[in-house]
């Protein structure tokens, strides 16, 4: 186990970069630069701000000193707001965490209850209407559920605020967006893996020794046919807690995702590396913490480990 997890941190270490590489290389392979478009400072001005990031420099003498930076955890600064890209990822990173949380429990509790409830009910009427949701849900788009959800919710009832960050209330539309996307694909998922499992075996015997069938789906098949969704849930949570692009600029929130769009617009280079190189780390430890969650809900996936 512990030769398992030393050899997957080495792995990690070794895609960061990778992934900082690449970023790196399809950033200043695009046409254009930090400076080119600032119409605020002269063309003096930004000559002398480009040599100031070095960007006068070969490509792999600056390729070299932005491995250096990050092999000692400095992400640089922005080019464009002079401040620490840690600093700026430190203040918009918890607000798109928030929401990406947010989402991910209406996600989780809605979609795998109602997957255990069209596999319990499965070949009925039930289940074909919860997997009718699920594919309605797989196929809209945040960007026009977002929209929906604010005419009904917050211009047409007034229940809820439109846009922006004020208080709990205003989390709900974009939680309930953002979660949406990932709703109906927890729902089939978990479907999917309980029916499998409620053939087998152990789960057999638990309904011969008289266990209720409520009982025998929620204690016992759950446990297991949850995994699927563990697989997903790895790279999704990323992918939520890093920030949603569109989401995030539906309702004005200025998280992660919204800077970091708008960092790609200016060619902001270090704001841009950081920001990937912090969901790739995010990634990686949340697929290694999927390999665990693996031996704790079905012991039989232990045995795979070293």
């Amino acid at each position: 186990m512990i030769r398992f997890l030393v050899g997957r941190l080495l792995a990690s270490v070794a895609i960061v970069f990778a992934v900082a590489t690449a970023s790196f290389l399809l950033l200043h392979a695009a046409p254009g630069g930090p400076f080119d478009t600032d119409e605020r400072r002269s063309p003096a001005v930004a000559r002398a701000m480009e040599d100031r990031y070095g960007l006068h420099q070969p490509l792999w003498q600056q390729y070299g000193r932005a491995m250096a930076q990050l092999a000692r955890g400095d992400l640089g600064a922005s080019m464009k707001h002079d401040v620490s890209v840690a600093r700026l990822i430190a203040e918009h990173g918890p607000i798109s965490a928030l929401l990406g949380a947010l989402a991910l429990a209406v996600a989780l509790v809605i979609g795998a209850t109602l997957g255990a409830i069209a596999a319990w009910r499965r070949n009925t009427w039930i289940d074909a209407l919860v997997m009718a949701g699920a594919l309605i849900g797989v196929s809209i788009p945040a960007f026009v559920l977002g929209p929906l959800l604010i005419a009904a919710f917050a211009l047409d009832l007034g229940w809820l605020p439109p846009a922006r960050v004020d208080g709990a209330r205003s989390l709900i539309l974009p939680a309930i967006t953002l979660g949406g996307v990932y709703l109906g694909t927890i729902a089939r998922l978990t479907r999917g893996g309980l029916i499998d499992v409620l053939d087998q075996d152990f789960v057999r015997t638990a309904r011969a020794k008289g266990v209720p069938e409520r009982r025998v789906v929620g204690r016992h098949a759950l446990r297991v046919g949850i995994t699927p969704v563990v697989t997903y849930l790895g790279p999704a949570t990323a992918a939520l807690i890093s920030g949603s692009f569109v989401v995030e600029k539906i309702f004005q929130i200025p998280g992660l995702g919204t800077y970091f769009l708008t960092s790609v617009t200016e060619r902001d280079y270090p704001v841009v590396t950081g920001v990937f190189v912090c969901y790739a780390a995010l990634l990686v430890v949340l697929n290694l913490a999927v390999d665990v969650a693996y031996g704790i809900l079905d012991p039989r996936m232990r045995e795979g480990l070293p």
